[in-house]
């Protein structure tokens, strides 16, 4: 029996979110740097986890919400840069407003899906006390979304 792929949350909200973006720094975890310098340092970077929401009884309607950290880092300075993190998490924030309803192709051979909307349903905060000096915003977003036929 072949194995048929399924597309979930966490590949939807990264694909939606990396459409705001001039260049993809969205995924599920936080490169780590080879050298010790992270190489998103210059343009910063979004991460995603599902933390809650829920998918349609009768349709496959699916109402995620998802946890979007946004991260900052100054390699030069211990000073973490809060103004270009929470510059990401603006920029998602301002995405919510209004219907999306746009189609992703998502990657690996995953079927595409429809995202047809995106509410913010936190305000962003700032998350303090990081060890390496990161600027760390966080807010949640529900999205909605269906594969598409």
């Amino acid at each position: 029996m072949a194995t048929v792929l399924r597309a979930t949350t966490e590949l939807v909200a990264a694909t939606w979110l990396n459409t705001l973006f001039d260049q993809p720094i969205v995924a599920t975890t936080l490169p780590k740097p080879a050298d010790g310098t992270p190489v998103w340092a210059d343009t910063g970077f979004i991460t995603v986890a599902v933390v809650g929401g829920g998918a349609g009884m009768y349709v496959p309607l699916r109402s995620p919400v998802v946890s979007v950290d946004c991260w900052a880092v100054n390699p030069q300075s211990a000073k973490p840069p809060w103004g270009k993190a929470n510059n990401l998490a603006e920029t998602v924030q301002a995405a919510c407003y209004g219907p999306i309803n746009m189609r992703l192709e998502l990657p690996g051979g995953f079927p595409d899906v429809r995202a047809l909307s995106a509410y913010s349903v936190s305000e962003s905060r700032r998350i303090t006390d990081d060890q390496s000096s990161y600027a760390h915003y966080s807010l949640d977003v529900q999205l909605h979304w269906v594969e598409a036929s």
